[in-house]
């Protein structure tokens, strides 16, 4: 009777376990569906995207995705993401690194009202910014530029980046800084020195949030930046595939994937460090 009571917490236990594992499969899959299907859909025709939506048509011809790059000039459009992206992210961490290194070691009243401005960014929704960042543009004559852009979307990172590695900082020992600053060192090599090399996973946890933001932005490469082949970037020369008379799903699908492509490869690249981020701050909390 003991044992039989004693073996009811171990079943619970291994029911639990086996109800979370296949709910975390289950959601895996709803995950994975849709790239599957793009990724399918980028082989076939419409009258088999239609006809069997969810099953591989045998062919691994890459001529949708051919047609995607040349019709839309997806290459020249992926050089114009990835050059924006890359200067808006060095643009944030230029300017957020020192900024979250103020407030960590700020005392008093001021760097904490300093802090909540920041943390209010999170209540600005981007679209309510499109108005005054239209006149903006005009007014300095950067309009159909992708200058404008790369100066634009480091202020949508910004609030995040600053509050995150600002509560990474203040993990740092005081006693590591008072350390330097006897041996002579001045702010900015106990930053550079210190800092840095142990906020790590911080900033790439901020490198990835941003660049997922930055590559997925539409709106304002649409409105600033315009169609011009020259000058457009991914988000925007994707839906230029799509015609109101016929559109070519298969084609479309192709220049979709196409665009995700990158994200996928920057992510496997740095989710462990992300990951080890967001567990280490979980713990440290």
């Amino acid at each position: 009777m003991a044992t039989a009571t004693a073996n009811r917490p171990r079943r619970r236990l291994t029911l639990g376990r086996g109800a979370a594992y296949l709910g975390a499969w289950a959601y895996a899959l709803m995950l994975l569906l849709p790239l599957y299907y793009l990724v399918i859909s980028s082989f076939k025709d419409n009258a088999e995207i239609f006809a069997d939506p969810l099953l591989p048509n045998g062919s691994l011809s890459l001529d949708k995705f051919g047609t995607a790059v040349r019709d839309a000039r997806l290459d020249l459009a992926l050089l114009n993401s990835a050059a924006v992206t890359l200067c808006a992210l060095v643009l944030v961490l230029v300017l957020a690194v020192p900024a979250s290194y103020a407030l960590a070691r700020a005392k008093g009243r001021t760097a904490a009202v300093v802090e909540r401005i920041f943390s209010l960014g999170f209540l600005v929704p981007t679209f309510a910014a499109l108005v005054p960042t239209f006149l903006l543009a005009a007014e300095t004559g950067l309009f159909y530029t992708r200058t404008f852009v790369v100066l634009f979307l480091p202020a949508t990172s910004l609030p995040l980046a600053v509050v995150l590695l600002t509560q990474f900082m203040r993990t740092v020992p005081d006693e590591v800084e008072e350390a330097a600053r006897m041996d002579g060192a001045g702010n900015w090599t106990i930053l550079l020195r210190i800092y840095l090399p142990m906020v790590v996973p911080g900033i790439v946890t901020v490198l990835i949030l941003s660049f997922l933001a930055f590559w997925n932005e539409y709106l304002y490469s649409l409105v600033i930046i315009g169609p011009d082949q020259s000058q457009r970037t991914l988000q925007v020369a994707v839906p230029t595939l799509r015609s109101t008379l016929s559109t070519d799903f298969g084609v479309l699908s192709a220049g979709t994937v196409f665009t995700l492509l990158p994200v996928y490869v920057v992510y496997a690249l740095l989710q462990r460090r992300m990951e080890g981020a967001l567990m280490g701050g979980a713990v440290k909390v």
